[in-house]
């Protein structure tokens, strides 16, 4: 028994010394192809950096001219920028940003001196393509600037058709109140035929006629109103309005006021009457009351929808 374990045990130490075996033989071909890939690389980079050395001993006499060339480039389009800048206020903070970029590579123009045809290639490249993002902003803010003056053009002409359309506005606006005034003032009444008189007292509770003030206890004017196919028919209150020789208008209340165009003013008596467009004979009469009349002069006026539509005067003695 002893002697088959120990076989056994023998055999598995054999089987792991040839799995360790095998192990390192690949570990050593892995290790060995790698470095013959390492080596190969560094010799091709041996070969690039002696050919990029050629290069720039060969190009060392265009160096400088690039140089200066790419200088005066980026100097151009700063100024370019500037001037957009000027045209379009609102692209200012994405044109300046542009603006950075081209400083920052012409600060590394002028504080190196002595960059190679490879750096200065990978400028040139840098250069191409912010040249490109510049003449897409040149082409925005021109198509703009087209724009603009477009819109501007038909605003003025937009502006002077307003004009126009608000002048004939105007006249049109001016003819309608003129004829919405001759309208209004032939829509007017007329009072006329006018027969203003004084009454005085009868023992018997009658009136007559007089022309002395001590003894008149009324006024009364007797009138037409005119027919008028275009007034307004309906009910319409037609206003006394007497003036007394001291300038005052009698009223029969002290609250007798209407609108006219003159402003509020005074009335001594009114009368309503139905009207249908259509002659109408009318009488007002003012009653004195308490008060005398005075002698002189009385002004007499009839008004009608604001406006005085007929005058008369009657002297008492």
């Amino acid at each position: 028994m002893d002697s088959e374990k120990s076989k056994s045990s023998n055999g598995f130490y054999l089987i792991c010394i040839f799995i360790l075996l095998v192990g390192m033989a690949f570990l050593t071909y892995m290790w060995s192809s790698k470095r013959t890939e390492l080596n190969n690389c560094t010799n091709e980079n041996l070969v690039l950096k002696s050919d990029m050395d050629g290069m720039n001993k060969m190009m060392a006499g265009y160096v400088g001219n690039l140089s200066n060339d790419l200088k005066t480039d980026f100097k151009n389009m700063l100024d370019t920028y500037d001037k957009l800048i000027e045209k379009d206020q609102s692209k200012a903070d994405s044109l300046n940003t542009q603006k950075q970029k081209i400083q920052s590579l012409l600060n590394e123009l002028n504080s190196n001196k002595k960059l190679t045809a490879s750096q200065l290639f990978t400028l040139r490249k840098e250069n191409e393509t912010l040249r490109n993002i510049m003449k897409g902003y040149v082409k925005q803010i021109d198509a703009l600037n087209t724009l603009n003056i477009s819109l501007t053009s038909k605003l003025d002409e937009t502006s002077a058709e307003l004009n126009t359309t608000i002048t004939e506005r105007d006249e049109f606006k001016k003819d309608a109140e003129e004829k919405s005034e001759q309208v209004k003032k032939g829509a007017r009444l007329q009072a006329y035929t006018f027969r203003t008189y004084a009454l005085q007292s009868k023992w018997n509770n009658t009136t007559k006629e007089t022309d002395k003030a001590k003894s008149t206890v009324q006024l009364a004017s007797s009138f037409t109103i005119s027919q008028n196919p275009l007034a307004k028919a309906g009910k319409k209150s037609i206003y006394l309005q007497i003036i007394n020789p001291d300038g005052k208008v009698l009223q029969a209340n002290s609250g007798n006021t209407v609108d006219t165009e003159q402003g509020n003013v005074a009335y001594s008596d009114k009368k309503d009457i139905d009207y249908q467009n259509q002659a109408i004979d009318m009488s007002i009469f003012y009653d004195f009351k308490s008060t005398k009349a005075i002698k002189g002069n009385y002004k007499i006026k009839i008004i009608c929808d604001g406006v005085v539509i007929g005058t008369d005067s009657i002297t008492l003695k």
